[in-house]
């Protein structure tokens, strides 16, 4: 029963949030995603805190796509796979994602939430141990948690502490390091490379999670394992199309078929969750079409990073080293940040601040990432901004 006493109590926990400046607004749009967007308020401003790496999400390649998919397979279907969810436009998807990856087979989620939650349970059980980076997404975590497969965390990116953590799971069946491609708040690349370099050492699975690296890393933005050349070495692959592929929705695993096949018969969120639309599917299906023909988005979008790293560097600001589009603006106190995003939207500025427990405490910042929709002008108009929101605050 949702007594007065249980209504209070979350009262006051919002209270709390909201007096401590924490509390998480959410800004409406009215208008497509794009570099810029419309407000609920008639407001124009830049955004700069998409995960529209590739200034997709309102291509009209994709949006026709969209549409011709909804005119010859309809709008939803109304069922999961194994039922009478499965199309061919589902079966040709998971083809190109594999053929993207350099893996062996693909499978679709309705997110890489669920791609993540639904990928340790089935494949590893108490005699087995996953061996996970320390700062690996929530859907990572929230995925190990459901397995009863033994855990080590090693530190951020520490080859050597992950070689130990290798020594110390020995005893177990198998073993599976789990990572980021691109750590979403810091923007740094997990170094994949030494990681199968250690695996092979010490015979263990290597997983990836390509969120925030596909469509972005490497000279072709095929992810971390064209960043180092270890295309099919990695023997798992989860990922988004809600990110630079196209902004919508819809996640997958891709790599070893035996494994992809195991998780047809036994993964949770994919058995008990409708399939994903006709419409995403074709624009997705599209999407790979145009980045088998050209890496010219990729290019620009490498182009709009160094050049506001660079303008950024100059000014003062402390940014974290990145290898991806993600630029982490490090304030450190969790109320500055939420000011300093407030500022900048008064400044035509949209970005968002991050503060514990999205990041470490003591690690508050502004995520600024950028986007192939960018053009330099818009680049320049920001940086103008966090200059002089940067002076006025005493940031810089």
């Amino acid at each position: 029963m949702y007594s007065e006493k249980v209504k209070q109590h979350f009262q006051n926990e919002l209270e709390s949030i909201r007096d401590a400046g924490l509390f998480k607004d959410e800004r409406i749009i009215t208008s497509p995603q794009g570099a810029e967007i419309t407000l609920k308020t008639g407001e124009k401003v830049l955004n700069f805190c998409a995960n529209n790496y590739l200034g997709l999400s309102n291509s009209p390649q994709l949006i026709e796509a969209a549409k011709e998919a909804m005119d010859t397979r309809g709008y939803g279907m109304s069922s999961v796979r194994f039922i009478c969810g499965t199309q061919d436009l589902h079966r040709e998807l998971e083809y190109r994602i594999a053929k993207f990856f350099g893996t062996e087979d693909s499978i679709l989620y309705a997110a890489c939430f669920d791609a993540n939650g639904g990928i340790f349970e089935p494949l590893f059980t108490e005699e087995d141990a996953i061996i996970s980076d320390q700062l690996n997404h929530a859907s990572i975590i929230d995925g190990v948690r459901l397995c009863k497969a033994q855990r080590f965390r090693y530190n951020n990116g520490d080859m050597a502490d992950l070689e130990e953590k290798l020594k110390e799971a020995q005893k177990a069946r198998f073993r599976i390091v789990v990572t980021d491609g691109v750590f979403s708040m810091d923007g740094n690349v997990a170094p994949v490379d030494e990681m199968v370099r250690l695996a092979e050492k010490y015979d263990a699975l290597v997983m990836v999670d390509e969120s925030h690296s596909a469509g972005v890393v490497g000279k072709t933005g095929r992810g971390v394992t064209e960043l180092f050349d270890i295309r099919g070495k990695v023997d798992l692959i989860t990922g988004t199309l809600g990110k630079a592929f196209g902004g919508a929705i819809g996640g997958f695993t891709t790599g070893r078929k035996e494994l992809i096949e195991m998780l047809r018969q036994r993964s949770r969120p994919y058995l008990f969750s409708n399939s994903l639309p006709p419409a995403v599917v074709g624009a997705a299906i599209k999407m790979f079409e145009m980045m088998d023909e050209t890496a010219e988005l990729q290019d620009k979008l490498h182009s709009n990073t160094e050049y506001f790293m660079e303008k950024m560097g100059k000014l003062g600001f402390d940014i974290k080293p990145t290898q991806s589009a993600i630029c982490a603006v490090m304030l450190y106190d969790a109320k500055l940040s939420q000011d300093f995003a407030a500022r900048l939207l008064d400044e035509g500025i949209y970005v968002i601040g991050f503060y514990y427990p999205v990041v470490p405490k003591g690690q508050a910042r502004i995520r600024v990432q950028l986007s192939a929709a960018h053009e330099k002008e818009h680049i320049d108009k920001a940086v103008a901004a966090f200059e002089k929101v940067g002076r006025e605050l005493g940031v810089i």
